[in-house]
């Protein structure tokens, strides 16, 4: 609003003078620099990932958490349409739906899978609105993130969790339905094999012998899975079980070649664990490490194992470092899964690092791993200081 009005003078040379003055009030243009601060400070200080567009698309703020989240400079974001974060998921036929909601004026809201810029994918929950003048016209969009990847872990987690639950109920039944009749098998094999005189006969049915006991040392395995243990907690020095795990695993004559570097913090302490199981979760990833360098071929990679103990954040954390091969990303999610092995057929059962998992879980602890080809592999195992 605008006011205009004259201020008379006294007159000179009997001319009336007078001032004409136009006051406006910028009251509102005061109000809006301030709301336009107060929004700019909070989308500055956001920890959510906020953008907005001009009415093409095209990116003309990001905020510092955007930055951050995608991996890009503010440079090379601006002036570009977000489309470059796309990861493929969603055909076109999504985007134009989304794009015919905000177009007409409404809000769109779902969650989406984008792509950072060294390729990782980024879960969200999108909130796309329509940026309005004061004539309802549309000038832009402003768009905020919510960053959904650490649920999406713990949903993995979850999922994973449960699957294991479930096998360890099914095993316990498959051991019942399928040890018996091993049993009578085991039994017969060993009466036709002790009153035959033939030796292919007897060798055949030795063989048929090998394989029981090979089924046999499955099914144990599964029990001592699905069912508590009864065994009782003991202190167990870690260091002591690790160097005794590394001493047993040198032996092997896949080992002659490989050098072992232990590394053992005298800042671990003992912790009451089942001295026996923890052993067996260091023997199995250590003979897994072994398996992994005897198949490299001899030059390409120098054969070590790197075993390090140590105190973190309240935990043991205990690393079991190969100069193998490694594991392919496809398959790194599948390690833990019963009966899952990269080995040739007869050389593993693939149930090893599914009991570790199961045993070192049931010391309220954690195990994963981290692999990539060519690189090696890594198993990080933590305990909590008080289990």
């Amino acid at each position: 609003m605008s006011l205009t009005f004259a201020i008379p003078f006294p007159a000179v040379n009997e001319k009336p003078l007078a001032v004409i003055a136009t006051a406006r009030d910028i009251t509102e243009e005061i109000q809006k620099e301030d709301d336009l601060l107060r929004f700019h400070n909070i989308a500055e200080g956001s920890v959510n990932p906020v953008l907005i567009t001009d009415i093409t698309g095209k990116m003309i703020y990001v905020n510092p958490a955007f930055t951050k989240i995608t991996g890009y400079s503010k440079e090379e974001l601006l002036g570009r349409n977000p489309r470059m974060f796309g990861s493929g998921k969603y055909g076109r036929k999504f985007w134009d739906k989304v794009w015919a909601v905000i177009s007409s004026g409404k809000v769109w809201f779902g969650e989406v899978e984008d792509k950072k810029k060294n390729g990782e994918p980024f879960h969200s929950q999108l909130l796309i609105s329509p940026i309005l003048d004061n004539s309802e016209k549309i000038t832009g969009y402003f768009g905020i993130h919510r960053d959904l990847s650490e649920k999406r872990i713990l949903e993995k987690q979850l999922i994973h969790t449960q699957k294991m639950e479930s096998i360890g109920t099914l095993a316990a039944g498959i051991a019942h339905e399928v040890g018996n009749p091993l049993a009578s098998i085991s039994a017969l094999v060993q009466v036709v094999r002790r009153d035959s005189d033939d030796p292919f006969i007897r060798e055949k049915l030795g063989l048929v012998k090998s394989q029981v006991t090979r089924i046999s040392k499955i099914i144990r395995d599964l029990v001592d899975f699905s069912r508590p243990s009864n065994y009782e907690l003991q202190i167990t020095d870690i260091n002591k079980s690790i160097k005794e795990a590394v001493a047993i695993t040198r032996v092997g004559t896949k080992a002659k070649d490989i050098e072992f570097n232990v590394e053992l913090s005298d800042d671990v302490p003992s912790l009451p664990l089942i001295p026996d199981q923890i052993q067996q979760v260091f023997l199995n990833i250590l003979i897994n490490a072994v398996d992994a360098l005897t198949e490299i071929k001899n030059g390409e990679n120098s054969k070590k194992i790197d075993v390090k103990s140590a105190v973190e954040n309240e935990m043991v954390a205990l690393t079991f470092s190969d100069t193998g091969s490694g594991i392919k990303e496809e398959n790194l999610t599948k390690v833990f899964e019963p009966f899952f092995t990269t080995k040739e057929q007869g050389k593993g059962t693939g149930l090893g690092l599914w009991i570790s998992y199961g045993i070192v879980k049931s010391f309220q602890g954690d195990l994963k791993v981290k692999s990539a080809p060519g690189k090696g592999t890594t198993f990080k195992l933590t305990l909590p200081l008080e289990t």
